[in-house]
């Protein structure tokens, strides 16, 4: 489940490692726009049940409806307030139906976590208790009812939450810890490249319309790309471009880049350090290369540290899989329906500046 980035006031992250607890901008409320909600649900009705666990449908509701509050704001002023019932993706689903599903998901895998804690030590001590205890407290008194009263944000359901939450950090953690950071230096070699490229199928016309290339403006394109390559080399690519009004971008690849097209990748591993490369063509663009660097020492330790990263990923994902097949999901489908986005909320943030202490001028306060 994708957790919205936002603190609990009075955390103490240093401690849980709760690095993304779900609550409400720090210094801010959250208020719902309708004074509705949850106060329909039966809070102790099963959402879920894991093995022989009951995921109470107020665990559930309070874990999805918090999902839709950390972007609400977000989301509205690209999409509209219709965007929950929208299918912006074209998949058959609605972003409220796409949230409930990645709430659920997200809930399993917290549950199966907390299955297996005692193979890694992971514990939740009472100190962690406390903090979670005050953490929840402070949420509930942070917000305005009737936004409390959409989340169906009780004391309780709000430390369970945490709970969850903080026994996954920490599972996670021990989990990726058993990944091997070793990278050899030919796997993260990485080199950094200029370039200009324009598209050999379409431009734009005065009016602001994308219009198709006739075969001979296409080649005639051509012909100025292979003058600025040939420019460049005599030159400098940054002013042969230039000339045409080119931008020069720049980027980084590896030896095996699959995020590069194949002739573009031929084409710089087939340069020399400082080489500017002829005219290469994609099926999309034409392209005018230079080799900056065959290994770059910081774009190579950046890669070193995306694959280990990427191993962490890989490793505890396929934990997490491996123990799926040991444990039972059954979701109950008609309490769940009973969950809807029927509000939207909206985040107040509350003046944070200070008040002049007695006798210092404002410039000072500042």
């Amino acid at each position: 489940m994708i957790v919205p980035v936002f603190l609990i006031r009075g955390i103490q992250e240093e401690h849980m490692r709760v690095k993304k607890l779900t609550a409400l901008l720090t210094g801010g409320a959250m208020a719902a726009s309708v004074l509705t909600g949850c106060g329909g649900l039966n809070k102790d009705a099963d959402a879920a049940v894991f093995d022989e666990t009951k995921v109470s449908l107020g665990l559930a509701n309070f874990a999805v409806r918090l999902y839709q509050a950390g972007y609400d704001d977000y989301y509205r002023s690209i999409f509209g307030e219709e965007v929950w019932i929208s299918d912006l993706f074209g998949g058959g689903m609605t972003m409220e139906q796409e949230a409930k599903q990645s709430t659920l998901d997200g809930l399993k895998t917290m549950y199966i976590l907390r299955a297996h804690m005692d193979e890694y030590s992971v514990a939740v001590t009472e100190e962690d208790n406390e903090a979670i205890r005050e953490a929840a407290a402070a949420f509930i008194a942070d917000n305005r009812q009737d936004a409390l009263n959409a989340l169906g944000a009780e004391q309780e359901i709000v430390e369970e939450y945490l709970t969850l939450q903080t026994i996954q950090s920490r599972m996670q953690d021990a989990i990726m810890a058993e990944t091997d950071t070793s990278v050899s230096d030919e796997e993260a070699a990485t080199g950094t490249y200029s370039y200009v490229t324009v598209s050999r199928k379409t431009h734009v016309d005065e009016e602001g319309n994308s219009v198709e290339y006739t075969e001979e403006e296409q080649a005639a394109l051509k012909e100025t790309m292979e003058k600025v390559a040939e420019e460049a080399k005599a030159d400098s690519l940054e002013n042969a471009a230039a000339k045409q009004e080119y931008t020069v971008s720049s980027g980084t690849f590896t030896a095996e880049d699959e995020s590069l097209d194949e002739a573009v990748l031929a084409a710089l591993k087939g340069l020399g350090e400082g080489e500017v490369s002829g005219v290469t063509e994609t099926e999309e663009n034409y392209y005018i290369l230079r080799l900056d660097a065959e290994k770059d020492a910081d774009a190579t330790e950046a890669t070193r540290k995306s694959i280990i990263e990427d191993r962490r990923s890989e490793h505890y994902d396929e934990v997490v899989t491996g123990w799926e097949e040991g444990h039972t999901w059954t979701v109950n489908e008609k309490n769940w329906e009973k969950v809807e986005f029927d509000n939207l909320f909206t985040t107040t943030v509350e003046s944070t500046e200070a008040e002049p202490v007695e006798g210092m001028t404002e410039e000072q306060a500042d």
